[in-house]
């Protein structure tokens, strides 16, 4: 696989965590012991930092990425595999 497949791949990986970090780690205010802002919803985050949501999200898409790459050179699951229906044959 080129190597621009491959960080097309990784960026797509790194979008799709954000989803998968973003709710992990998340205290509002009630819960950090915080005064509220006025017009300030109930369940917006207390503090938030991009810099620790960033890494977080770098950690995850990179092990992701990594298994991909991986089960992609090594074949360990395969389309014949996931084929439940016959559709392949």
């Amino acid at each position: 696989m080129r190597w621009t497949s491959l960080l097309a791949i990784y960026f797509l990986f790194w979008a799709f965590s954000v989803f998968l970090v973003l709710p992990f780690g998340v205290r509002t205010t009630n819960e950090a012991g915080g005064d509220y802002v006025p017009g300030q919803a109930e369940s917006a985050p207390h503090e938030f930092s991009m810099r620790k949501i960033a890494l977080r999200v770098t950690i995850v898409a990179t092990i992701l990425w990594a298994s991909f790459v991986a089960n992609y050179e090594f074949g360990w699951i395969t389309p014949k595999m996931l084929d439940f229906f016959g559709w392949l044959d």
